[in-house]
């Protein structure tokens, strides 16, 4: 093959493999269930040309990805929640699909997946209000597993290594973590057996040892298989705890600190003109100074005990009812600040790692410049 030849075909660059990286940093499995996330329309097996990002599909979006040449449109709100029953001239979802299938246009959505990972929806908000040491307000649970497998002595770190390299012993900033015991396992293997250690039919006594894992439970299958396939036992003992555990590497919200205290007044003002918005709700807090801020990108005002546990002083999310801001009057100050408006921030860092990602393809990458959000403001 020529020398050319085969470097153009190493720039091609599956749409699958993008979505794939990105799942990397949001996993799927982390999603609300009701969710409909990943592929919604096209070809995950065809070659990426150029890619478009925006908050949201529409016709206004569909029109500037043919212009700009893009067949992947990234968005993080998916364009189909509901099942399809017909697709018909006339209904607007259905053009907008009509529209991508001729030209060849797939779309993609990271949503809950993208609002619940770390420098996901929420974190990019109170980047953008240069919030310091900022964490989760609330972390997930129920999708924590500890996987205990048995192990003789001889063949520990090649079976570690196999759970480690698909995502297990993930702690945080931590990697590669485990707990070891040693201790001796037992076995009698019968007349169809082939034991890797000792014979068939006779009673092993194997200095073994207890490797403890934890792992999200949305990657145990391929954990499971990667570690089978690395141990050297026909029949691997092995055990599966569900935990309760708070899993720290995904959550809902964010929290951090100003660099400097603020009056309400002064930090409506800074909220203003970091968000970029002129019109939004409040309602007023307890503190006459603001120092700690949580925030949720999006819908969050079910976390808002939450922000108030956390001795936060200012909560900001979107998509917020009467009733809830007289629960937090004089308690915390709340602030909607729009839902678009929250979230839209999210675009610069999945731009941000898909051009440190594409580095050896002519892909280009880019931003609609339009809006996507449906509600508008009247100024009298």
């Amino acid at each position: 093959m020529h020398p050319d030849k085969r470097v153009h075909f190493f720039c091609y660059m599956t749409i699958d493999k993008i979505t794939k990286y990105i799942e990397s940093w949001a996993p799927k499995g982390i999603a609300w269930d009701r969710d409909n996330i990943g592929l919604q329309v096209g070809s995950s097996g065809q070659v990426a040309k150029n890619i478009l990002l925006s908050l949201d599909v529409n016709e206004y979006v569909v029109e500037d990805a043919i212009k700009k040449k893009c067949n992947l449109i990234i968005t993080h709100h998916p364009l189909l929640f509901n099942p399809i029953r017909q697709i018909t001239s006339g209904d607007k979802t259905s053009e907008i699909l009509i529209k991508l299938i001729k030209n060849d246009i797939t779309v993609y959505s990271a949503h809950t997946n993208l609002d619940f990972t770390e420098d996901g929806v929420s974190f990019q908000l109170a980047k953008k209000l240069e919030l310091n040491s900022i964490k989760f307000l609330k972390n997930i649970s129920d999708n924590l597993t500890k996987l205990v497998v048995f192990v003789p002595a001889g063949f520990t770190e090649k079976v570690a290594e196999a759970i480690h390299n698909r995502g297990g012993g993930i702690i945080g900033e931590y990697t590669n973590c485990s707990f070891r015991i040693i201790g001796k396992g037992t076995f009698r293997g019968s007349d169809k057996s082939n034991p890797r250690i000792g014979e068939k039919g006779k009673l092993e006594f194997v200095d073994e040892v207890r490797l403890e894992v934890l792992v999200n439970t949305f990657d145990l299958p391929n954990v499971i298989r990667e570690m089978k396939q690395a141990h050297p036992y026909e029949e691997v003992a092995y055990d599966i705890y569900p935990l309760k555990n708070e899993n720290v590497n995904y959550g809902m919200g964010a929290i951090g600190n100003l660099a400097t205290e603020l009056t309400q007044k002064n930090f409506l003002d800074y909220v203003s003109k970091k968000l970029g918005i002129k019109n939004f709700r409040f309602s007023q807090g307890k503190n006459k100074k603001i120092k700690t801020v949580a925030v949720c990108g999006g819908s969050g005002s079910d976390l808002l005990n939450t922000a108030i546990q956390a001795n936060a002083d200012a909560f900001i999310t979107a998509d917020i009812k009467y009733h809830t801001f007289q629960d937090a009057d004089n308690r915390i100050l709340l602030i909607d600040a729009g839902h678009y408006e929250t979230e839209i921030f999210i675009l610069d860092e999945i731009e941000r790692r898909l051009k440190k990602f594409i580095t050896e393809s002519k892909i280009e990458i880019f931003k609609f410049k339009g809006t996507t959000n449906p509600i508008c403001f009247y100024n009298n």
